[in-house]
Order: C-alpha cells, then sequence, then structure tokens
C-alpha cells in the first residue's frame, strides 16, 4: 500500500496525524522551510517529534525546500547535520545547492525532490535519479495518465491527493515576492492568487484563485499507478483539518467508511477539485473560501477531535509468558514490525485458592487501550500450583511496551555519517563587459532588428520552426511547462539537422532532452539560481552559462561564483506567475481574451499565451539601462520582449548600448529591493 504522508506544521498536528493513521509526516524547523508561516518546530521539539514518530513506526521528512544565498550555506549546512543526528528519514529539497551540500555532507541521507523543483516530466524523473535523489514530489498539475508513466521509472513518485492548490506551477510563481517582497521560493508567499484579480475590467472577480484539491476518492487509482506516497497539503493548517484528511485517506485506502462531510467542512473554498487529474480545467476549478466555509469549519471541530482522541493500533502483539517455580516470570512480546522485548518479574507465588490461567494472563495483556499496539495472542508456560496477582502483569505488559518503543526508536539511530565538507567561499565577481542578449517571443520580431552588439537571440521552439534559415545567434527557448517531451525533443533534434547550435533550458528535464545533441545550453531563471553551488551543478551538467533568478539583489548577483558565464534578466515585465489553467480562457474564453488581467488597484498585467499554459507578466517594465554599471560583474543581460514591434525593440537595444535613463513608468524589479 502506498505511504500516507500528513503536513505538520505544528507539535498538535503531529499528534493528529499519527493519531488518524499516517504513515509518514513531512514537518520544517524555523529556517529554510517553504512553510515559514506556518508554527514549525523548535530544534528541541523537532528532536522530539522524531522520538515520537519512530516510536508509532512513523518516518519523518524534514523540508528543506526554500532557495537558499551564498551567506545561508554554512547555517543550512548545520541543519543537515542536525537532521543527520536526530534521525531524519529523508530530506525534501528544491536548491540544488542544497542537494550538492547534502550530498557532500551526509551522502547517505535520502533526498526528495520537492514540488518546487517543478519536476513534472520523464526526463525530469531521470535527471532527478541521476542526481542522486530517491523520490520526486511531481507538480500538482499532472492527469493520472501522466502520473502512472512517471511512475514506470526507478524513482518514487509522492503526488498530493488533497489541498491547497496554488495558481501558479510551483517553484515558478515570483507574483507575491515582486509585489511585496515575500518570496513563494523561500517559504513566504503572501498568497496573492487569492486576492482580487478580474478577467473583466470593472468587476469583482478572483480569476486567480482555484478550489481545494481533492484526490482522496481517488487514492486507489493512484496507488495504481504506481505513486509510492499520497501526500496532503497542508502545514499552515490547524490540527483538525490534518486529522480529517489523513482519517479519510487512511479509511479510503482501507475501504473503511468515512464521513467525507467533515473534509469539507474543515477547509475548502466553495468544495473541492479534480480538474487536473481528469484533464477537466475551466471554471468548475476556481472557487474562493466563502461565510459558509468558516461556519461549517467551526461546526465540525468537536468531532474532528473525537478522530485522534484514542491511539491509533500500528502494531499486533504476541506474547510469550513463562511462569516457573523459583523462577522469575519473563514475558516477551513480540511485535508485528519484527521488534522483540523481553522483560522479566519477581518469581511467582504458590497459589492458595487458584492457579493462574491462561485466559487470565490474556485478559491482563490484552489491555492495550493507550497505547498503540492490540493484542493477537498469548503462549503460556504455566507450572501448576503457582500465582502472579494482576498488579504483576499489568507491570509487566507496561515494561515490554515500554521497551518495544525503546528498542524501535533506537533502529532508527545511527544510520547516517556525517563528512567535515565546508563549502568553498564564493569569491567578489570582477568586472567585466557585459553582452546584450534577447529574448523574443515571436519570430516576426526580427524583421528589421538592428543585432550589432547582440551575442543572443532566444525564440520559442515552435517559432523558430517558422524560420527559413537559422542564424549561428538564434537560441530555441524550450516551453516552460512541457505537455509532450517527446514531441518537443523530435523538433529540437531536427532544428539541430537545420543549423540549430543554441538552446534555452527553462526547466531541469531539459537538460536530459536536449543532452547528446551537441547544442549549447543555456540555463534561464527558471532554474533558480541564487547560489555558487546552484551554478556549480549546472555547469556538472553541461550547462554552458546560466541566467540568476531576478529574485537576488544587484549586490548578491555579484557574490555568486560561478565556472560558467552568469547573466540577468535586465528589461521586460518579468513572468510573475506560470500556469497551465487559464484565467481569461476560464472566465471570457479565448475568442473573447483580451490579454489582460486587473488587480484591485487597477494596475494591468498582460497574460502572455503559449497555447499549454500562460505566464502572467508584472504590470511594469523592468528597466536597467541606467543601472548597468551596478551589474558590472556579469557576463550578459538579457531583455524580454513579448508585444514590441522590432522598431520598439530597436529602440530599448539602443538604450541599452548608452545607458540612457528611464522613461514613464518603470520597474527595477528586486534588485534593490531585494526579498524578505
Amino acid at each position: 500500500m502506498a505511504e500516507i504522508l500528513s503536513p505538520c506544521g505544528s507539535p498538535e498536528a503531529l499528534t493528529a496525524a499519527i493519531g488518524c493513521g499516517c504513515d509518514a509526516v513531512y514537518i520544517g524547523s524555523k529556517a529554510f522551510s517553504a512553510r515559514q508561516n506556518a508554527k514549525n518546530f523548535s530544534d528541541e521539539e523537532l528532536k522530539e517529534a522524531v522520538k515520537e514518530c519512530h516510536r508509532n513506526g512513523v518516518l519523518v521528512y524534514q523540508a528543506i525546500n526554500t532557495l537558499v544565498f551564498d551567506s545561508q550555506l554554512d547555517e543550512v549546512a548545520k541543519e543537515l547535520k542536525a537532521a543527520c543526528e536526530i534521525g531524519i528519514d529523508g530530506i525534501i529539497v528544491q536548491d540544488l545547492g542544497v542537494i550538492e551540500l547534502a550530498k557532500k555532507l551526509c551522502p547517505s541521507l535520502p533526498l526528495h525532490a520537492s514540488t518546487q523543483m517543478s519536476i513534472h516530466t520523464k526526463n525530469g524523473i531521470l535527471l532527478c535519479r541521476d542526481m542522486g535523489l530517491k523520490r520526486v514530489v511531481v507538480s500538482r498539475e499532472l492527469s493520472i495518465d501522466t502520473i502512472r508513466e512517471l511512475c514506470r521509472q526507478d524513482v518514487e513518485i509522492e503526488a498530493f491527493v488533497h489541498g491547497a492548490l496554488c495558481m501558479s506551477v510551483s517553484g515558478q510563481c515570483y507574483m507575491s515576492a515582486l509585489i511585496g517582497q515575500r518570496s513563494a521560493n523561500r517559504g513566504l508567499c503572501a498568497q496573492a492568487c487569492r486576492l482580487p484579480f478580474s478577467a473583466i475590467k470593472g468587476q469583482d472577480r478572483y480569476d486567480l484563485s482555484l478550489k481545494d484539491m481533492s484526490h482522496i476518492k481517488s487514492a486507489g487509482e493512484l496507488v495504481k499507478a504506481g505513486v509510492s506516497s499520497l501526500k496532503i497539503e497542508g502545514r499552515m493548517k490547524r490540527s483538525e483539518y490534518v486529522a480529517a484528511a489523513t482519517n479519510s485517506l487512511y479509511s479510503e485506502l482501507c475501504s473503511k467508511e468515512y464521513d467525507d462531510s467533515l473534509l469539507r467542512a474543515v477547509f475548502s473554498r466553495s468544495g473541492f477539485t479534480d480538474g487536473y487529474l481528469y484533464g477537466r480545467l475551466g471554471r468548475d476549478m476556481f472557487g474562493i473560501r466563502e461565510k459558509e466555509d468558516v461556519t461549517s469549519a467551526k461546526d465540525a471541530l468537536p468531532k474532528l477531535h473525537e478522530l485522534y482522541r484514542r491511539p491509533h493500533k500500528r502494531f499486533s502483539l504476541s506474547f510469550e509468558i513463562k511462569i516457573h517455580k523459583d523462577v522469575p516470570v519473563t514475558l516477551t512480546a513480540k511485535s508485528s514490525d519484527g521488534i522483540t522485548a523481553t522483560v522479566t518479574a519477581s518469581e511467582p507465588q504458590i497459589a492458595q485458592s487458584r492457579d493462574i490461567t491462561p485466559e487470565i494472563i490474556e485478559k491482563q495483556l490484552s489491555k492495550l487501550g493507550s497505547t498503540q499496539y492490540e493484542f493477537a495472542k498469548a503462549e503460556c508456560e504455566i507450572e501448576n500450583g503457582l500465582t502472579l496477582p494482576a498488579s504483576v502483569l499489568n507491570e509487566l505488559r507496561r515494561l515490554v511496551c515500554e521497551e518495544l518503543d525503546k528498542k524501535r526508536v533506537e533502529s532508527y539511530e545511527g544510520r547516517y555519517q556525517c563528512s567535515n565538507y565546508i563549502a568553498e567561499k564564493p569569491q567578489r565577481r570582477s568586472k567585466r563587459k557585459t553582452a546584450i542578449r534577447l529574448n523574443l517571443s515571436f519570430a516576426s520580431q526580427l524583421s528589421g532588428l538592428d543585432l550589432e552588439g547582440v551575442e543572443l537571440v532566444s525564440l520559442p521552439i515552435s517559432e523558430v520552426k517558422k524560420l527559413s534559415d537559422i542564424p549561428p545567434y538564434i537560441c530555441a527557448s524550450l516551453p516552460r511547462f512541457d505537455f509532450n517531451e517527446q514531441e518537443t525533443k523530435s523538433t529540437l533534434s531536427e532544428l539541430c539537422e537545420r543549423g540549430l547550435a543554441h538552446v534555452l533550458v527553462t526547466n531541469l528535464s531539459q537538460i536530459e532532452t536536449a543532452k547528446g545533441m551537441g547544442l549549447s545550453m543555456h540555463g534561464d531563471f527558471g532554474l533558480n539560481v541564487t547560489n555558487s553551488l546552484s551554478a556549480k551543478m549546472l555547469s556538472e551538467l553541461s550547462l554552458c552559462d546560466i541566467t540568476a533568478s531576478f529574485e537576488l539583489t544587484a549586490k548578491q548577483l555579484g557574490s555568486v561564483s560561478s565556472p560558467i558565464p552568469l547573466g540577468f534578466i535586465g528589461y521586460g515585465k518579468l513572468p510573475s506567475m506560470l500556469t497551465v489553467n487559464c484565467p481569461l480562457k476560464q472566465a471570457v474564453g479565448c475568442k473573447n481574451c483580451k490579454g489582460v488581467l486587473s488587480d484591485k488597484t487597477g494596475r494591468s498585467f498582460e497574460v502572455k499565451c503559449s497555447k499549454k499554459y500562460v505566464e502572467i507578466l508584472n504590470s511594469e517594465p523592468l528597466y536597467l539601462a541606467d543601472k548597468l554599471s551596478d551589474f558590472d560583474s556579469m557576463d550578459f543581460v538579457t531583455l524580454m520582449f513579448h508585444k514590441e514591434s522590432p522598431q520598439e525593440i530597436n529602440k530599448v537595444i539602443g538604450k541599452y548600448k548608452s545607458r540612457s535613463p528611464a522613461e514613464g513608468k518603470i520597474t527595477r524589479g528586486l534588485y534593490y529591493r531585494g526579498i524578505i
């Protein structure tokens, strides 16, 4: 049976998860967790949580799944070592630098690719396997057929079955950071998608707010597909939510009856959706938290407390007791998970009225109500004429259960050996000439462009196909979310034969896709490079250069040591969100699409359509032409264009060459503000 993986954002939630039948939990400490707004666990609480879970045979995965800066790598190293020392069963990771650090420090510590890594294809799974990851948490946007295909690879697949749905593909949302400096990639998402955004100007709508997902009724189908772990989202939710979701999933898998109305009552946004799993995208997937949702949650709390008031029976016990004259009584218990313990008591008494019987012994040994054990059988070896007080039997039962618990906890200890690896301190980058690169949206934008001094021009691979000739400076940009990886690879191969020399890798999976074609692979911003170790890893994965995350400040960019050229995004409306569920299509339909969303302040956000997915662009263009001296340690700057004409593009290129001051409304992005 697949693992039931429950969220625990607090010690109270941990109690609920264990009490309702989870097989594993995922938790975070006070730092480097993608849910920094959860209560989370102090170092001491984390240590005790691991002991309590292991006592119950429950695995513990620690989330260290945020992007980290070079200045934080030493702290991350301490976090990883501490995880090994307390016996964490696996680390959930996003940052390539953290993966590198973990492999150097604790080679045997299992690593799980967070959904924040945006892995959604076969080649992405294979890359994770080759990087030494044991498990991949796949994107929430996948259908059951895609999940089934991914499960055929030699890596454990973890899939979400219940909880909140982000509008954006995880790991590719920058809206919260761009609007309010609270980065989703750093665990501080402000849930901008839950705010009013309208596809119809002047109307108060929530066109970026999705209902919560619930695939619990489809859990059996996911298990048949090969999913190893069924994940419940919700580390920021209260313990009653954790209880309801865990109990429902446990009951579904065990074919037990359960009250699914409690699940809806404890938290929902106008109901649930399974739209992604079964390809039913559209208006029915969208919803907000109504007043009725809040009221029903309050009413459900008393029933939910009952779900974990008593311990969950996890292990059956087989007892063997030996009672002989003038010999200490021995009680041996063997748990169904293979743990065995033996305890002794004083010598038995001579029976004055009646002998002790197997029935009396079974009655006392079966009183396991306050433990995670249930009685299976008792084998009794009893010499005639002896008796034993019930109090002694009760004490033996208590002691043997404690000894089983102790041995079980000990069985998880000492599994990892840590090295004394220390990451090299990054060196401040030296000044150099910064080349100009372009990222265009349409092949037609090439017409009439003055490309003197331009090093590289990226176009979507679908647009490169339209070119009659492929100049040496053209770079094919691969889809940021790929629904047909094989088709992409086939197209790329055809373009190689026509002379294509460069490819822009927008997702980690594409490294595997483009490998072996003789192309120069350039890493885009979506690879989320924020530290020197990430740059090193991508270099080792054969990338020839990388574009750093635009969530770094100008100062931080200058501190990233990279063995390959490093660039930055310097112009354009930054992609604040990547989504496969078009907010405009569900609201007004493609025929009536104006290509724009507006927020409650009246700001307009262009929606860039790539047919299979859309990007919601920031409201104002990034402009840094007059600030390029602050980026003089960078190898290249990329200017991004959406609907601009060739004349407008030429004008912008000219401004960057002359470093002209800005005109009109612009933003400096996060390069000077930074993220919290």
